[in-house]
């Protein structure tokens, strides 16, 4: 049995899109919202793998995942892993093929395109948009010769394919990543998906604009040269845009760092960070200082934060940057 693992953000959907369009085969897919990061975990707890089994595993934190990971390898099933997110220490074993980057300027789509020899170069582009790094997609377009319209729908794209992977629960997303995956397997130039009226693009467009429409109707709750905070409430919309809302703000005003909180219905907070786009470094480290937080120096966030340390973590990013 072949298992396809991926975050189902844009980064994590766009890299298996380039690996399966290079090489098709079934697999059984092992997805779900882009905070589902236990993913391998999971599968080696529930599966019992055998050697004859293959893994691939993309765009999920290594570290996270340590566990389940050896306990794949000591079994002797072969494990492909991309990633650019925190990895701890990366096992050494034969059954093990990993592909680790923690350069802040790159994702797990850009790695895997360097693995495919730019085979799907666009979507790698594609990608990099959804996973906010706009620099470095502008750059990786102007190069292929792109037209800035082209860039622009590059970027739209990645941007929509990244918005829809965030939510508490698969509910809340418009697509099931793993559908949303399937669908766009059908499209191996990214600007397919444009001249195809009923692709996702269209509907998670229209979707897109409504969510944004309500966050940019919020104040924020606190406001320095050094961090924006902005609290979204417990509502599937808030779920949903609190990603590339924070990606959004911190385009705006790159100098910063930006949080954006989404209520949780125990009265907790989800938190996303973005680091200042001019220093992008300490986000994983900020959040990993709180129970379930976690990520990567540019971008990170917490699963929980309770209501009483949103004053810890602003005064965290503060003395931080």
């Amino acid at each position: 049995m072949n298992y396809d693992i991926f975050n189902g953000d844009a980064d994590g959907i766009i890299s298996l899109l380039q690996l399966r369009l290079a090489n098709p085969i079934e697999s059984e897919l092992v997805t779900g919202v882009k905070r589902d990061i236990g993913l391998l975990e999971k599968l080696t707890e529930k599966v019992g793998l055998s050697k004859t089994d293959k893994i691939t595993v993309l765009d999920i934190s290594m570290e996270k995942n340590r566990s389940g990971l050896v306990k794949a390898l000591d079994g002797g099933t072969d494990v492909f892993y991309v990633d650019h997110h925190r990895a701890g220490d990366i096992p050494v074993s034969k059954h093990l093929d990993a592909h680790i980057d923690l350069d802040a300027n790159t994702c797990t789509a850009l790695i895997v395109d360097g693995v495919l020899n730019g085979e799907f170069h666009y979507w790698a582009i594609t990608a990099a948009y959804g996973d906010n790094l706009i620099a470095k997609g502008d750059q990786l377009s102007k190069a292929a010769g792109l037209s800035v319209e082209q860039s622009e729908q590059l970027k739209e794209l990645g941007t929509l394919i990244n918005y829809n992977g965030y939510g508490a629960a698969t509910e809340d997303l418009h697509f099931h990543p793993a559908t949303l995956y399937r669908a766009l397997l059908e499209y191996p130039c990214p600007f397919d998906v444009f001249a195809n009226n009923s692709s996702p693009f269209y509907r998670l467009q229209k979707a897109y604009q409504e969510d944004m429409d309500n966050a940019l109707a919020i104040k924020s709750d606190h406001q320095s040269d050094k961090l924006s905070l902005f609290e979204l409430p417990n509502e599937p919309w808030a779920r949903r845009i609190s990603g590339v809302y924070g990606n959004l703000l911190a385009n705006q005003s790159p100098k910063s760092a930006h949080g954006v909180l989404t209520e949780n219905s125990d009265g907790t907070f989800t938190v996303s960070l973005r680091a200042p786009l001019l220093n992008k470094q300490g986000a994983g480290d900020i959040c990993s200082q709180f129970e379930t937080g976690g990520g990567r120096a540019a971008a990170a966030g917490i699963n929980a934060l309770p209501k009483e340390l949103i004053n810890d973590f602003i005064q965290a990013v503060e003395a931080f940057y």
